[in-house]
């Protein structure tokens, strides 16, 4: 009977996959759990990169360790993937290679880029479309580094041979890749594209005038989809199955549902690689805030 659910946590310094069985109660018991660390890189000051190649490696031994455990392929009904946001990763489309380090959400570098942006007055137009404040925290900026310091990735991204996206949408292209990235799925959902600076809050897609504000062609984002979703299957050969990839959300968002804040007003604060202080606002769209 498939009665269990594979979670996969990657967060900012590790790696973690658990597997969950839906009691008689409606509760979730955890009955396996993998963790692997991950190494940090600070190659100048402000810095912060993760390996991309190291995050796929970790998250398929965890996730295979974990369905090893629990019994095997056949007893999982499908996947549900939360993982750090804002995290940046550029990978080639047929190879399925990393081309640069990941930048990471803490990471600093295109400071004095956001802010030539928002000293030319570009700020409200941002926040208005996506709550956010210019701040090189959002992986806008991050992509665009990315296509400027990777030679030719800029051209091959506008020809869709090279491929953007935040932590998950990195993890379901590998999760669901045959040879030479043939079936791969690229796709986020709302809550990690929300905290790019490219989605509009109140359509949830991509937009174009952002995305040439900060130098991103389209061609090279992920689809926005809904965080319940269909987000694609696992390659069959690595599990034994081809798994249905049903979930995604960004850890801080899944952490306030996990806290059943489901109402507006409701809140929680997550003190763990930083501090994150999370509502419930309703339906209608407000400004974030952010404290550095």
């Amino acid at each position: 009977m498939k009665s269990l659910i594979l979670a996969i946590d990657q967060g900012t310094t590790s790696t973690r996959a658990i597997a969950f069985e839906r009691m008689d109660s409606g509760a979730l018991r955890p009955v396996a759990v993998s963790q692997i660390e991950l190494e940090q890189h600070f190659p100048h000051p402000g810095w912060v990169e993760h390996d991309a190649a190291e995050i796929w490696a970790a998250t398929l031994q965890t996730c295979r360790e974990v369905v090893r455990k629990a019994g095997g392929v056949g007893r999982f009904a499908a996947i549900g993937i939360t993982n750090q946001r804002e995290t940046s990763v550029i990978w080639d489309a047929a190879t399925g290679e990393p081309l640069h380090r990941a930048i990471v959400w803490q990471d600093r570098r295109t400071a004095a880029a956001t802010a030539k942006l928002a000293a030319a007055g570009h700020e409200p137009q941002v926040q208005t479309a996506t709550g956010l404040i210019l701040d090189p925290y959002f992986s806008a900026s991050k992509f665009a580094w990315l296509l400027d310091h990777v030679p030719g990735s800029r051209e091959r991204a506008e020809h869709g041979q090279v491929k953007l996206g935040t932590i998950e949408s990195w993890l379901i292209w590998k999760l669901t890749s045959g040879k030479n990235g043939e079936g791969a799925s690229h796709v986020t959902d709302a809550t990690n594209a929300g905290r790019t600076s490219l989605m509009d809050l109140r359509t949830r897609q991509w937009r174009p005038e952002l995305a040439e504000l900060f130098s991103v062609p389209m061609t090279g984002l992920p689809e926005i989809r809904g965080c319940a979703d269909h987000l694609g299957d696992t390659e069959p050969s690595l599990f034994g199955a081809a798994l249905p990839i049903h979930g995604a959300a960004g850890d801080q968002q899944a952490a306030l549902v996990g806290h059943g804040a489901l109402n507006a007003g409701d809140a929680k604060i997550t003190y763990g690689t930083g501090a994150f202080l999370v509502a419930n606002v309703g339906d209608e769209p407000v400004k974030s805030v952010l404290i550095a």
